[in-house]
């Protein structure tokens, strides 16, 4: 059990950061959730809609359009046709929003990647193993 207390908190610490994060820049901690969403997307190759972006976030159409407005207000993502199917609206993260992530996360990023490094390869993928099954279990259903 100390494991599963140990990762609540690492996950608490994480949410108040994220939440400092959001209200130092006029954000909701959905508007977030949602930018990170999209960011891992991008990073694995996955194009995103509204319809993922929604469903990735639990919250129905008129609330994911509120949303995608409001973000898109602030200048940190745009909407884009699709060039193989005009019908379809496809959510790009703006720069800006990378920019203001990576001045936020990043010396906290750059902290926890220096620490990974203080493990060995075997240590590294336990760890990894650990945070995808955490991750796996998690899923609501």
């Amino acid at each position: 059990m100390d494991l599963v207390h140990l990762l609540r908190e690492v996950t608490l610490r994480l949410d108040l950061a994220g939440a400092r994060f959001a209200g130092h820049n006029g954000l909701h901690p959905t508007d977030l959730r949602a930018l990170i969403s999209l960011l891992d997307a991008a990073r694995n190759g996955a194009e995103s809609t509204p319809g993922r972006l929604g469903e990735r976030l639990g919250l129905n159409s008129a609330g994911t359009t509120a949303l995608i407005d409001r973000l898109e207000r602030l200048g940190l993502i745009r909407r884009v046709r699709d060039t193989r199917d005009r019908r379809r609206v496809l959510l790009e993260v703006e720069e800006r929003a990378v920019t203001l992530g990576r001045s936020f996360f990043g010396p906290l990023i750059d902290r926890t990647i220096a620490l990974l490094a203080t493990f060995e390869a075997g240590e590294q993928a336990a760890i990894r193993r650990f945070l995808s099954g955490v991750r796996d279990t998690a899923v609501q259903e």
